[in-house]
């Protein structure tokens, strides 16, 4: 085994809890049963790496064999490190009948011609979820295994998700998905999460969503006793009202979890009569950010409550209607309707 090698394996254990190291070390499939009832894996990781090291030499495993843990580590844990959504657009005709093994193959060939050493490993998994690593060379230096880009993608499907890629890469990805997919152009989505089936479930609309309806009692009736016309009555009608304009923003059911949403603020000073308070053009320039471990349940409870006052503003239903959690707000342009969330180009 060589040092890239030695490191990566080093750093996946490390990040495995002991009591599931023999688990995964089964599945990975590169040491018999022998060797696996050998470890000791109560003992702590510096020795326990130790005995796996000098098993792993005993086999001859290289560099390959080592990815392959790695990859299986991050499809077990899709919540490690932050990922960026992209969506395609302007699909060919023949973009619907793509395969998984026209994708791999035209991915690989383009990457391949376009970066002279460039290492890239696929798996689909039976949700349909093709991952991709790419380690990353150049015409110099050989493939950096230790700092890998991984990408899921959904075949048929216009998005894509995407972990540690950095700029100087962007446009030999971005041309690879292209061509791979048969899609003309690519663009963020601007919602970033590190939780990945958060954002899977959102851009694709994977929970309960509730839409808008003029019947009076639009959600499941409560198992309240019955009571004459009175506050009570009342009450419990603008709590009702106050839970489906929740729903309606936000979902209903089990939401997904994203953890945070910013919006970016360009905007100038205003007075009561919408005038500017000084003649610059100055503009005020802020961030505000939200966070929590479930944001989207924690909105929602906030308006079912009644703690924040309805209707829900636009600001905080383009999460879920837009499938984004960064915006940047600007001065309304002469003759707009509303002011929402803009993405500045």
């Amino acid at each position: 085994m060589d040092e890239q090698a030695r490191a990566i394996l080093q750093r996946v254990i490390r990040k495995i809890p002991n009591k599931k190291l023999q688990t995964a070390l089964r599945a990975w499939d590169h040491l018999s049963s022998e060797q696996l009832e050998s470890l000791d894996y109560a003992q702590p990781k510096w020795l326990f790496l130790e005995n796996l090291i000098s098993r792993c030499e005993e086999n001859r495993l290289s560099l390959k064999d080592v990815t392959k843990l790695e990859m299986a580590y991050y499809i077990d844990n899709p919540s490690k490190g932050t990922w960026h959504a992209y969506q395609l657009f302007q699909a060919e005709d023949d973009a619907v009948s793509v395969n998984f093994t026209q994708f791999r193959e035209q991915l690989k060939a383009h990457l391949k011609d376009v970066v002279r050493h460039v290492s890239v490993r696929t798996k689909k998994l039976e949700d349909g979820a093709v991952w991709i690593r790419i380690a990353w060379g150049d015409n110099f230096s050989k493939p950096n295994h230790l700092k890998p880009t991984y990408v899921v993608h959904y075949l048929q499907t216009s998005y894509v998700f995407v972990l540690n890629l950095m700029s100087k890469h962007k446009p030999f990805l971005y041309q690879a998905l292209l061509l791979s997919t048969r899609h003309v152009s690519i663009k963020e989505a601007q919602l970033s999460s590190r939780s990945l089936t958060a954002m899977r479930d959102l851009l694709m609309r994977q929970y309960q969503q509730v839409f808008p309806t003029n019947q009076e009692r639009t959600l499941k009736e409560r198992n309240a006793p019955p009571s004459h016309p009175s506050i009570e009555k009342e009450h419990a009608e603008c709590a009702e009202r106050r839970h489906q304009m929740a729903c309606e923003a936000f979902g209903d059911g089990v939401l997904p979890k994203l953890e945070t949403a910013v919006y970016k603020l360009e905007t100038k000073y205003r007075g009561n009569s919408n005038n500017t308070l000084n003649d610059k053009d100055e503009l005020f320039r802020g961030v505000v950010m939200f966070s929590s471990s479930n944001l989207l349940e924690s909105f929602r409870h906030c308006v079912s409550a009644g703690m924040a006052e309805g209707p829900v503003t636009p600001l905080l239903s383009s999460i879920t209607q837009k499938g984004r959690n960064s915006f940047v707000i600007t001065d309304k342009v002469p003759g707009a309707a509303s002011q929402t969330p803009a993405h500045k180009a």
